[in-house]
């Protein structure tokens, strides 16, 4: 049964993996250093980008995508493909702006570099001593998380940590405020990738800063890099009249989204908006160590534990030389031949695929955005460049390899999704045995109420629960669909109540939310 991956960059590491296999390059024999690459490679690998592109548009059925490149510190491709949203005329082009899900994350590294370089803060300070309420589970481990520590994703925390109670729709503080009620590995043990881990150290940055993250995200380095189109405030994103419309696969074909992914309380790690044209100037500020226009931006000794290995992801084996390791906000890929790669994906379920890479050997970097769910695209088209710079071809069919890892990870969730309803099950008890309150530190309350004959179990923030109906499956198992951020299209996620003394129910579980060990709710 797959697991609900929430936000579906947990899928990095598998990425990182098919990323960083052989592709056509040769190990470096007796740690010698590999050989030049070519400016002429570049050249040639741009002039292939148009219909490679075309090719990825045609194959994978995605609406559109915005494509730059940069080189010696020039953009010198910035295209777009398709339309901003289907059944409207309006291109896609180099200025339009697209959600860049978890890029944010390698955007948000650059503006705490930037801190770091100033003194105000270290990769190393202990979140606490900016934001004294926050709290993981085990007292010495927050006393002792740092900044870094939660950009590497290695706090301990579970895998995509609050992101359950961001889509019930509690505020940024609430989440932050809750993460100390689930249970953590031990402190820089664990790698487990969290939106809202990774945010709670952006605050930290912010408040060392004295402004909030918007603000020193925008005066830090967008402003200076010009990046105009660019913002960490889903507002600014919905009032440009230029900006790509989310599509989700409808019948396995692509399809406007009426609903927008709304990402604010998890900014840092989520929320910024962008255009490739900006994109590619933020790329040259990375490959050029923190200088832009003959200035420095961001200090070298500041950026630079950002693109280091933190945390390894992926370790090299016998039949793959090549090694991926998380950073701080950036994955980074050792290769087979020894040249270092930069990179990252972001997506959202509800629309919206991005990907970069950066490979300093040969001074270049691609950025590709769409407007789809994930189905890698942006990854492939990257990768497919990425080829043609080091290899001079195209060396395997990367979108067949990550559309399988995307189709996997991108499963419909729950031990009874795609299954028919039982044709002889048993019947459930008269529903007085299961309605009542029930709740935990970390979810609050769910109450489950009868309604005409049915079963609805409200859960969220008080006032504003979020009421689903549960349909009856077997006995005293009850099953919801869940169709959002959470969980892919025709998933099903589970309620089992627990029957106690005289017949009535002492607890429930959500299957949905049992990943992270705090999904059993006991009646109250």
């Amino acid at each position: 049964m797959p697991t609900p991956r929430l936000r579906i960059l947990s899928i990095a590491i598998v990425l990182l993996s098919l990323a960083g296999c052989d592709n056509g390059s040769s190990s470096v024999a007796d740690g010698a250093a590999p050989g030049p690459i070519p400016a002429s490679h570049v050249t040639q690998a741009v002039a292939q980008l148009d219909n490679m592109a075309a090719e990825v548009m045609r194959r994978s059925g995605i609406p559109g995508m915005a494509v730059a490149v940069v080189h010696q510190g020039k953009t010198v491709y910035a295209k777009g493909f398709g339309v901003r949203r289907l059944g409207d005329s309006a291109p896609i082009d180099a200025d339009t702006v697209f959600q860049l899900a978890s890029l944010s994350k390698s955007i948000g590294a650059t503006v705490v570099a930037s801190q770091v370089g100033k003194g105000l803060i270290t990769w190393d300070t202990p979140v606490v001593s900016q934001l004294p309420w926050f709290a993981l589970h085990d007292p010495d481990a927050t006393r002792a998380v740092s900044v870094g520590d939660l950009y590497a994703h290695r706090a301990g925390l579970p895998e995509h940590a609050g992101d359950d109670l961001e889509e019930l729709g509690y505020s940024r503080q609430h989440i932050l405020e809750h993460l100390r009620y689930l249970p953590t590995e031990p402190l820089g043990t664990h790698y487990a990738y969290t939106n809202f881990g990774l945010t709670a150290a952006a605050l930290a940055v912010a408040q060392a800063a004295g402004t909030d993250w918007e603000t020193l995200s925008q005066r830090e380095i967008y402003q200076p890099l010009g990046m105009l189109s660019t913002s960490s405030r889903f507002s600014d994103f919905m009032a440009r009249e230029n900006r790509a419309s989310p599509h989700i696969l409808v019948n396995g074909v692509f399809a406007p989204n009426p609903r927008q992914r709304q990402p604010d309380a998890q900014s840092p790690a989520g929320g910024v908006s962008s255009s490739v044209q900006d994109m590619a100037r933020w790329m040259n500020l990375v490959l050029h160590q923190g200088r832009v226009d003959g200035r420095v931006l961001v200090p070298a000794a500041a950026l630079q534990p950002a693109l280091s290995p933190q945390y390894t992801t992926a370790p090299p084996s016998d039949s793959n030389p090549a090694s991926g390791a998380y950073g701080y906000g950036f994955n980074v890929t050792t290769q087979a031949d020894g040249r270092i790669r930069y990179s990252h994906s972001g997506a959202f379920i509800l629309g919206a695929g991005t990907n970069f890479n950066l490979l300093p050997d040969a001074d270049t970097g691609i950025v590709v955005l769409t407007n789809a769910r994930p189905v890698g695209a942006a990854e492939a088209l990257g990768m497919m460049y990425m080829d043609w710079v080091q290899h001079g071809k195209v060396t395997r069919d990367w979108l067949a390899g990550y559309e399988a890892v995307f189709a996997q990870e991108l499963a419909p969730f729950g031990q009874y999704a795609g299954q028919a309803f039982p044709a002889r099950p048993v019947p459930p008890r008269a529903f007085n045995a299961y309605t009542g309150a029930y709740a935990n530190d970390y979810y609050g309350t769910a109450r489950i109420t009868e309604t005409a004959g049915r079963l609805t179990m409200a859960i969220g923030p008080a006032g504003a629960e979020q009421t689903i109906p549960l349909q009856h499956w077997d006995g005293d198992v009850f099953v919801y669909p869940v169709d959002d951020e959470m969980a892919s299209p025709g998933s099903r996620s589970a309620v089992r109540f627990d029957i106690g003394p005289g017949g009535i129910s002492n607890r429930l579980s959500i299957e949905l939310y049992e990943k992270n060990g705090r999904g059993t709710l006991d009646r109250r």
